[in-house]
C-alpha cells in the first residue's frame, strides 16, 4: 500500500527502502520543519569537547547529524543512541554508540541504571519539553544537561494525505501540528505508544501502533492487514 509518513524532510532518507522491504511504497509529508539553533549547537559542542559530559544521549538522528561532525571528545564518553538509525548516523562520523533496546527516551535511565549516579549527561535535542526524561535521570542520581539544538516549526500547510492508503505519524508533535483530513477506509498509524497517546487525546484512535521504529511499525501494519512480509 501507499503510506504517507510524517517526517522532517531531513529525516526521510531511508524510509522508502524500509517500506519496500515490507511490500509498501511511501512518500513524505512534513507538518514541521527544523530550524537549527546555532548558539545552542555551539554551546553543546564546546561543553562536549572540553570533557564536560560522562555520557551523551542522542534522542534522534537529526541532532546526531548536526553535532557529530563537530565533536572532538578529549576522553572516552558513553554515547547512547535511541535507535539504529541514530546509531548509524553516529557511526558514519566515526563514533561508537550503544543503542537502546527500545525506541523511547523515557527508557534511557532504566537502561543505564546505577551507572548514572554522579554522572553528567549531555542531551542535544529538539526544543520540545521532555520532563519525563530529565526527571528520570535526576531520580537515578545523574545530572541532565539539555541543549535545544533545533526548533520544530509548524509548516502551516495542508498535508497531501488524501491519496495515501495509510497515514503514519512518527511523533506526537507531528500529529498535533498536522493539518490533514482522514478519508474513508484510510488506515491511521502511530509509530509508538507516545504518538498513540497524543492521537487518542486528539480523538483519533490509531488502527495500528508500532514499537517506536519504522520497521516494527510496518511489521505491525502487515499483521493488521494480514499481509505477508516480503
Amino acid at each position: 500500500m501507499l503510506i504517507a509518513i510524517t517526517r522532517l524532510a531531513e529525516k526521510a532518507g531511508k524510509d522508502a527502502g524500509v517500506c519496500a522491504a515490507f511490500g509498501h511504497t511511501c512518500y513524505t509529508v512534513s507538518p514541521l520543519r527544523a530550524e537549527v539553533i546555532g548558539d545552542e549547537v555551539e554551546r553543546f559542542v564546546e561543553e562536549a569537547n572540553r570533557g564536560a559530559f560522562d555520557c551523551i544521549f542522542f534522542t534522534s538522528a537529526l541532532p546526531a547529524a548536526i553535532v557529530a561532525p563537530l565533536l572532538d571528545l578529549p576522553h572516552p564518553v558513553r554515547l547512547v543512541a535511541i535507535g539504529p538509525q541514530t546509531a548509524r548516523t553516529l557511526v558514519e562520523f566515526g563514533l561508537s554508540p550503544e543503542t537502546l533496546p527500545s525506541f523511547y527516551s523515557a527508557d534511557f535511565a532504566p537502561h543505564i541504571g546505577e551507572w548514572l549516579r554522579g554522572k553528567r549527561v549531555g542531551i542535544p535535542r529538539a526544543a520540545v519539553p521532555n520532563p519525563d526524561l530529565l526527571s528520570s535521570i535526576r531520580a537515578a542520581g545523574g545530572e541532565a544537561c539539555e541543549y535545544p539544538c533545533y526548533d520544530l516549526i509548524p509548516s502551516g500547510e495542508d498535508l497531501d494525505t488524501g491519496r495515501a492508503d495509510a497515514v503514519l505519524f512518527t511523533s506526537a508533535s507531528s500529529f498535533r501540528e498536522a493539518r490533514w483530513s482522514r478519508r474513508s477506509g484510510q488506515i491511521v498509524i502511530a509509530i509508538g505508544r507516545v504518538t498513540a497517546r497524543a492521537m487518542e487525546e486528539g480523538d483519533v484512535v490509531p488502527d495500528v501502533v508500532g514499537d517506536g521504529s519504522l520497521s516494527g511499525t510496518l511489521e505491525a501494519l502487515n499483521t493488521h492487514t494480514g499481509a505477508a512480509d516480503v
